[in-house]
């Protein structure tokens, strides 16, 4: 069985470039990477139909945000039922330790 060949962003980027700007036609690019040109042109389609997306500003996620809010109370909660503790911790040995002297 014959092991695909991978291929890194950067690569593909360079490829697909020099195919737009005219530095090399689709099968002197086929030729010289070793790449098959329905591959290339594959590429190439991708690489125009997702162009707009660099322009594009990020949108929030909410569920992630609705996520990382929730669990901000959550931990906003626990310090403050451990300071409760450490509280109620430190009175309870005062009053023990008090109730001996007695």
């Amino acid at each position: 069985m014959v092991q695909r060949r991978k291929f890194s962003a950067e690569f593909k980027t360079k490829v697909v470039l020099e195919l737009i700007a005219g530095k090399k036609s689709l099968s002197e690019a086929s030729h010289e990477y070793q790449i098959k040109d329905s591959v290339l042109s594959r590429w190439k389609q991708e690489f125009l139909e997702r162009a707009s997306e660099i322009f594009t500003e990020p949108q929030p996620d909410s569920e992630k945000d609705v996520r990382i809010a929730e669990l901000e109370r959550m931990v906003g909660k626990l310090s403050m039922q451990m300071e409760v503790q450490k509280k109620a911790a430190s009175y309870a040995s005062l009053l023990h330790g008090s109730s001996e002297w007695w």
